[in-house]
């Protein structure tokens, strides 16, 4: 099958696919690629081939919390407004999580902590399976029915433009990336991706969602409701091993369970959260005079986070299947220093 996308150039004609798929991930790039594809889309006539999609990782995530007498929004609730507000209809916003059998014959949801316990190893660069498993791969399986309701209609792999909100600013691994370019072609569906905010300035995102009044997450925040954009820089996992030092600190403070599940993980399988410090340095970094001010600590209680506990504790009484390639000792760890907001 080709490897080339379905319109020649730098950006995609959208009347030329049958799907088009903005990714939500619930932050603000997220937000300001939504914002552009709909506008091309309405441009193009084509806004009813639109959907979204989010793919939720559990307790993982930013959650929703009660601050100051509001509530604000989870990650996931949020990206489900984005949509909502952006002219996509419920029925056309896909939320998904990771699953497993139960072993009475059901599925159970499968957290990504828990996965790492029994893979035995915490992600990399090169190993990057929240992405892969925990993702796209749940995003390919969305869009699975409506595949097989086209596929014979059109005679032909059903083409689907999967849209990011990556910026190249972010990183050099994503300057690098293509804003379009072809990932997957075979018989039933051909798959392109385009990052229509890919040239965007973090400044330009933020004068988006105050032009347009559009909200964005409180972890983005000093605290819930602040609006100052004091928090945390990313709006990825609570706890990301791509963070920023200030972040890595932030997702400490604030979801301090959390960080101390991550902890139990290092110690029992004996790698590091990340390859230059782990998460127990963290920990005690977080302490020291200079960490940044959380604004909110988060109690992470509830049956989501309490299911996730027993299935990290069961996963670590279990052998890891750890690949051999991965089973190097990781580089010598280095306390991270102090920085300031």
């Amino acid at each position: 099958m080709t490897s080339t996308t379905i319109t020649p150039g730098l950006a995609p004609d959208l009347t030329q696919y049958d799907i088009i798929c903005g990714n939500l991930s619930g932050g603000a790039d997220s937000r300001a690629m939504q914002h552009v594809l709909m506008e091309a889309a309405g441009a193009a006539g084509v806004a009813d081939r639109v959907w979204t999609f989010h793919a939720s990782l559990g307790p993982m995530e930013w959650p929703a919390v009660n601050f100051g007498g509001h509530r604000y929004a989870s990650v996931a609730e949020l990206a489900a407004q984005q949509s909502r507000e952006s002219g996509v209809p419920s029925s056309r916003h896909m939320e998904r999580t990771k699953t497993r059998d139960d072993g009475s014959g059901g599925q159970e949801p499968y957290d990504l902590l828990t996965y790492t316990a029994l893979y035995g190893r915490f992600m990399r660069l090169g190993t990057r399976y929240c992405t892969k498993g925990f993702k796209e791969q749940l995003e390919e399986a969305s869009h699975t029915p409506e595949v097989r309701r086209l596929r014979p209609l059109l005679g032909q792999p059903v083409r689907i433009l999967k849209v990011l909100g990556l910026r190249g600013e972010e990183s050099t691994d994503r300057a690098r990336r293509p804003a379009y370019r072809c990932v997957k072609s075979n018989g039933s569906r051909h798959v392109d991706e385009w990052l229509p905010a890919k040239d965007w300035t973090k400044e330009e995102v933020r004068r988006l969602h105050a032009d347009r009044g559009y909200a964005w997450h409180w972890c983005y925040d000093s605290e819930p409701g602040a609006g100052d954009w004091l928090g945390s820089s990313r709006c990825s996992c609570s706890s990301c091993f791509l963070a920023s030092r200030r972040d890595s600190l932030l997702g400490v403070l604030r979801r301090p369970r959390i960080a101390e599940a991550i902890a139990l993980v290092e110690e029992v399988r004996g790698d590091s959260f990340r390859p230059d410090v782990s998460m127990a340095d963290l920990i005690a970094l977080s302490k020291r005079p200079g960490a940044p001010v959380p604004g909110i600590v988060i109690e992470d209680e509830g049956k989501d986070f309490a299911r996730m506990m027993a299935g990290l504790q069961s996963a670590l009484e279990q052998e890891p299947r750890r690949l051999p390639e991965l089973s190097v000792s990781a580089p010598p760890r280095r306390l991270l220093p102090m920085i300031t907001p």
